[in-house]
Order: C-alpha cells, then structure tokens, then sequence
C-alpha cells in the first residue's frame, strides 16, 4: 500500500460560526493561480479544495474551480480522493449556480488547451444568451461586470456557498 503524498491528507474538520462542518484538504503553500484566471475573474473563495471564481464575462454567469494544489493539468492529475472531492465541489457549484440563476442548461468542461492549470468551467446557460446553442467559447466580446453588478454577484455566491 503506498503512503499518502502530502496532498493526500486531509485535515481534520472544523465546525464553522454557523454550525456547519466544514472538512479541508491540506493548503498547499506553493499554489499559485495562473495569471490568466487572475487576470479574467473576480474571486468567490475557497471550497475544501478548489478556489471558486467568478468569470468575469456579464454575459454568462460562469464560476470557475481551481484544485488548490501546485502543477495540476489535468483531472488524472488528482488523487482518487481528491477527484471525489472535486467531483462533490462540481455538484454543489453547478447546483447553487442554478439556483441562483435558473439557467436552461448548465455546461461543465475541464479544457485548458489555453490555460493549463486545471480548472473546471461551470457555465449556466440560457436559451436566450448569444451564444445558444454554441459553447461560449469565441463567442463575441467579453463584457466585464460592473463594478456594482460584479459585487452583487460574488455577494450572492458567497452567501449560497456560506462563505
């Protein structure tokens, strides 16, 4: 049997103000975000594993989860108990996303042919939006929220995450 890396471990569980339990996997401290993702999102905060940010496109409300561990590419890369964490995060993104905007569809995707840190997409999609039925991807110009309108948003996350 072999011995858990350092990335394996998870930490103990704490217990939030609220109640909540919340379950960590060991920070890492030399993660760094790639300077792309930075560059294009408003941060959310932190799942057990990933960072949670907002694509700042305003027209697609589009969340992105980054594994917070050094020189992940691809989901392979992950431990198995790291990829059903990962899994677990996908579902609770994807579900409060939905809720909050009560999208047609929801698109998931983990890509990186431009950005190769793993990451995972978790875009909610409306029969509406200008990109129906394509991927979102090339499609016309990104268009930043504002100042206010970005806020909201991230406000309305954290408070669906618990953050």
């Amino acid at each position: 049997m072999r011995r858990p890396a350092p990335s394996d471990r998870v930490r103990p569980p704490t217990r939030r103000p609220n109640g909540q339990i919340q379950r960590h996997i060991a920070p890492v401290s030399d993660f760094l975000l790639d300077p792309c993702l930075e560059a294009d999102t408003l941060p959310v905060g932190d799942l057990a594993l990933s960072r949670v940010l907002l694509m700042d496109d305003a027209r697609f409300p589009w969340l992105i989860l980054v594994p917070r561990q050094p020189g992940l590419a691809e989901l392979i890369d992950l431990p198995e108990a790291q990829r059903l964490v990962l899994t677990q995060e996908i579902d609770r993104t994807a579900r409060l996303l939905k809720e909050l905007t009560g999208a047609h569809k929801l698109n998931v995707a983990a890509l990186g042919n431009m950005v190769r840190q793993l990451h995972v997409h978790v875009i909610a999609r409306f029969e509406t939006d200008e990109a129906w039925p394509s991927p979102v991807w090339g499609r016309g110009e990104r268009r930043p929220y504002g100042a206010g309108d970005g806020a909201a948003m991230v406000a309305r996350l954290r408070a669906g995450f618990g953050f």
